[in-house]
């Protein structure tokens, strides 16, 4: 980033601050992303991929994010981070549950399971891609293996 790790420090008091900074950072513009990106006029199925086309896009651009999200060591050690992380899944929910609530409700996706059940599915699915890309030092295309995992879940999901 062109400039020395002392400099960053005078903004940050120690590399917990760092991500925290960083998370939260995430948390706001994936709400703004989503917000912008969504709207009425869609239909679910739409809505649905959107969501996470736009968020591999974004990590694609921006992987140190994910390396922020999965920061080894300083999740054990700080709830604050901890929170933080919470923070951007609660981002994450709140955007897709109106998806899957509607989807459920015109009998799009199936109602075998609640849509709590179905969210956790879905982000955890997700959330262990990321992790993977993360793990093989984002080694393979995470847009055409996100691609393949959205359409994947929707056969499951879908009635």
């Amino acid at each position: 980033m062109h400039f020395s790790e002392s400099a960053i420090y005078r903004h940050f008091t120690s590399k917990e601050e760092i991500i925290i900074a960083m998370l939260n950072y995430l948390a706001d513009d994936m709400d703004e992303r989503y917000t912008r990106v969504i709207n009425n006029e869609q239909d679910v199925i739409q809505k649905f991929t959107l969501l996470f086309e736009n968020q591999f896009s974004f990590f694609d651009k921006n992987p140190h994010f994910v390396v922020a999200v999965f920061s080894d060591g300083l999740m054990e050690e700080s709830t604050r981070i901890n929170e933080t992380i919470l923070k951007i899944m609660a981002v994450k929910m709140k955007h897709l549950m109106p998806i899957i609530g509607e989807g459920q409700h015109k009998k799009i996706f199936t109602n075998a399971i609640t849509s709590e059940e179905m969210i956790h599915i879905v982000m955890g699915t997700f959330r262990l891609l990321m992790f993977k890309w993360r793990v093989a030092n984002f080694q393979f295309d995470i847009i055409r293996n996100g691609n393949n995992m959205i359409q994947s879940l929707l056969t499951i999901i879908k009635n």
